[in-house]
């Protein structure tokens, strides 16, 4: 009796794509795409909002001079101050100099630091939103991204003032730490430490290393908190609560991308800072230059414009990343799926924003 022959197998499903690990490089090249496949619409948001406020941050020792010197006449003391700066008497001991705070000072200040927030809060709302919109795969309208100020704005405000009021804590704290720590030295050796002695230089620079390490960990978990104000319209500390849940996982990517732009932000403004507040131009002093001395400020002004247009790019880029790494965040705890499934009925999610259109599909690797 014959034997049926068994039916051939069927050949075997085609293998996965290999998972894409979350790491520092993928957030900055996913971010990259995303600014570059809807480059003239991020470019009204880097002109409307960033543009401004790197101008701000970087003119400020400049703009701060010059408003104060309009206040003031030339016989105000807080002229002559300034005036002393650049003189001989500089030089002189320091009882010579009463050092008073100056109310208009005050005032400018405070004034400009409201104003680089509202800059600051109207970029994030709107390149956040933008930068969700792209991920999903929604159209990406400009009307739609300035009105999605008015819902995000005061709930990001209120997060922004809790977590200023808790960095703030911790500072003061560690300063009273410190002191109770100095006085309790004194007592016990007997007599007053000199602030120019050993121990007290020690003692300042164990403290300022502790601290940049406590904000440096709260910058990690809390990086994602303006994202969540922005996508889950909620504020106050639930959202640092909530960044520090998300972050789980990707502490080293959320770290890197910190130390990243924390760098070359700093490396930019001190040199900025630098050069701006030594070429405040006095008075008549710019027509007593010779004309050698005019092309070199100029040629100084068009570095500064680099930098400042570096700085405004980095600004954006470093908002689009944090929108990309809270996305991979999402996938790597199971939410991602979940909202995609909710929207478009599958269990990925695609990103239209490469050369050729193709969707990519984000795949979050688990350690």
């Amino acid at each position: 009796m014959a034997t049926a022959t068994p039916p051939p197998l069927s050949p075997p499903p085609p293998s996965q794509p290999p998972p894409r690990a979350a790491d520092f490089r993928t957030v900055l090249s996913e971010s990259r795409r995303i600014l570059k496949a809807h480059s003239r619409h991020f470019l009204v948001l880097y002109v409307l909002f960033l543009l401004p406020l790197s101008l701000c941050v970087a003119a400020y020792p400049i703009l701060h001079r010059l408003l104060l010197s309009s206040f003031s006449s030339f016989s105000d003391p807080y002229h002559v101050q300034a005036l002393l700066r650049r003189s001989p008497l500089l030089n002189q001991p320091a009882e010579h100099h009463q050092s008073s705070v100056d109310p208009r000072s005050v005032l400018v200040s405070v004034g400009y630091s409201c104003f680089l927030t509202l800059l600051f809060i109207c970029a994030t709302c709107s390149i956040t939103y933008s930068v969700v919109q792209v991920f999903y795969g929604r159209p990406v309208k400009l009307p739609s991204a300035i009105k999605s100020i008015r819902t995000s704005f005061f709930p990001l405000l209120a997060t922004l003032i809790c977590t200023q009021a808790i960095t703030s804590s911790i500072v003061i704290g560690s300063g009273i730490l410190g002191f109770l720590i100095l006085k309790g030295a004194e007592l016990a050796i007997g007599h007053e430490i000199s602030y120019s002695s050993p121990y007290f230089l020690g003692l300042a620079a164990a403290i300022a290393v502790a601290l940049v390490l406590v904000l440096a960990y709260l910058q990690v978990q809390w990086g994602l908190a303006n994202v969540v104000v922005v996508v889950e319209s909620s504020y106050g500390f639930a959202p640092l609560r909530r960044s520090a849940y998300l972050v789980k996982g990707m502490r080293g990517v959320a770290l890197s991308l910190t130390l990243y732009f924390g760098l070359l932000w700093g490396l930019l403004l001190c040199t900025g800072t630098l050069w701006t507040s030594e070429s405040v131009i006095d008075g008549n002093e710019w027509r007593r230059r010779s004309f050698v001395a005019q092309i070199g400020w100029t040629s100084s002004c068009l570095t500064t414009l680099m930098q400042l247009s570096l700085l405004t790019m980095l600004m954006q880029l470093s908002l689009a990343a944090t929108v990309v790494l809270y996305m991979y965040c999402k996938a790597l705890h199971g939410e991602l799926a979940m909202k995609i499934a909710e929207e478009f009925a599958r269990e990925y999610v695609s990103l239209p924003f490469d050369e050729e259109k193709v969707p990519h599909v984000v795949y979050v690797a688990h350690a």
